[in-house]
């Protein structure tokens, strides 16, 4: 019983406290810093009123004149508090000089905190100077001569506390402000790296999308043709066409599965299709074949070494260059893709020997691009354009050291 009792109280202290603390947080919210200025300064004014009756003055005219006039700049601290503390110390002058002691004097410390805590250093340090002088003038007027010393010492101790107080409390609200300001910032920085992010993997899904839909659908579009030119003479080079688009229309469903399978976890064909790399080139070739386009496909090199999106670059650069001259060359055109695997690079070279008419993603303009995009990520080179001896030409070469990491 001896402890819960203590306990006991020290729980409730502490609940009233708290209870105390909402209240006053929210009567800030609903006051304006005028409004409970004013209200601080009249009762201080009230507190030093009712103080002076334990103070002998044969009469009371006087010192409540000044405990007015001491109190009612308190309610410009916050606004001016320079001025408001040089108007109180004149009124305390003022008072020394009528020779009339008053507990009001003491507002001076309250002025002095609010200079220290909202005012400049320049300006805390001028009003430490105004106040450790009236410190001087009261103990050498006021104080008897045998302890002039210890009255100043005292004075001078609750100027000192006072203003090193407010300082501290400038100092700590300089501290929240530059911890909100930077919370702010970092929030801010935040949301932009999210917006980057949103926009390059928009960028990424666009490029994938557009190798997969174009190259496919060009070819769909190729072998369609052929089976319409086909049909009456040689209708089973029809059927094979048809039967051609029905395997490339399955292919670009696979694709599109393989890659939403990245974009989402629970597509079920995620694990089933992995992402195609140089050991799918040749069915790639094959497939332009079907369509069309005689295409020479060179490998040299050990594939296995290069990392995995290395190889998904390779696959889709070949991809777009064979994609664009299918569409935009004459039938009659050959192909020829030369890949060389090494240990710190890859080299892509796809060309071709049709007429350059316009430039292949002239249409688009997304074509070239992508590419440049996919070999800018690895720090390679990449060049397009016409040969010399006739004909399109792409290079590109990847880097690969590092890329793993």
């Amino acid at each position: 019983m001896t402890y819960a009792l203590p306990q006991a109280v020290r729980v409730r202290a502490r609940s009233w406290r708290a209870v105390a603390d909402r209240a006053r947080l929210r009567l800030r919210a609903r006051l304006s810093p005028q409004t409970v200025d004013a209200l601080f300064a009249a009762a201080v004014c009230a507190l030093l009123t009712g103080a002076m009756h334990r103070v002998l003055h044969p009469f009371l005219g006087q010192p409540l004149l000044f405990n007015a006039l001491l109190a009612l700049p308190l309610v410009w601290r916050r606004r001016a508090p320079l001025v408001a503390f040089l108007a109180m110390s004149a009124v305390a002058f003022v008072q020394w000089c009528l020779n009339l002691r008053t507990p009001a004097d003491m507002t001076l410390l309250i002025a002095l905190y609010t200079v220290a805590a909202h005012a400049s250093k320049r300006h805390t340090w001028l009003a430490v100077g105004v106040l450790e002088t009236g410190a001087l003038l009261a103990s050498v007027r006021w104080a008897p001569p045998e302890r002039v010393v210890e009255s100043f010492v005292g004075l001078s101790a609750m100027v000192v506390a006072a203003s090193v107080i407010g300082m501290n409390m400038r100092s700590r609200r300089a501290h929240l402000a530059f911890l909100e300001e930077r919370a702010v910032r970092l929030e801010r920085e935040r949301d932009q790296q999210s917006q980057l992010a949103v926009a390059g993997e928009r960028a990424r899904i666009a490029r994938e999308m557009h190798d997969i839909v174009t190259h496919n659908l060009s070819v769909m579009v190729a072998l369609a043709d052929g089976a319409v030119f086909a049909q009456e003479l040689h209708p089973e080079r029809a059927t094979a066409a048809m039967r051609q688009v029905s395997t490339t229309g399955r292919q670009a469903i696979t694709d599109m599965r393989r890659f939403l399978g990245v974009l989402r976890a629970d597509e079920p064909d995620a694990l089933r299709h992995p992402m195609p790399g140089i050991a799918q080139l040749e069915p790639l070739a094959d497939q332009v074949r079907a369509a069309g386009l005689p295409t020479r496909l060179d490998v040299s090199g050990d594939p296995a070494a290069v990392p995995v999106p290395a190889q998904l670059t390779v696959y889709r650069l070949v991809q777009e260059a064979l994609t664009n001259t299918l569409k935009h060359t004459p039938p009659g055109t050959r192909a020829e893709v030369r890949v060389r695997c090494a240990t710190q690079h890859v080299t892509v070279r796809i060309t071709d020997d049709g007429p350059v008419a316009e430039l292949p993603d002239g249409t688009s303009g997304q074509g070239l691009h992508g590419m440049r995009e996919r070999a800018a990520v690895y720090g390679g080179e990449f060049e397009a354009g016409p040969r010399h001896d006739g004909g399109w030409q792409v290079r590109a070469v990847l880097a690969l050291s590092g890329n793993e990491v």
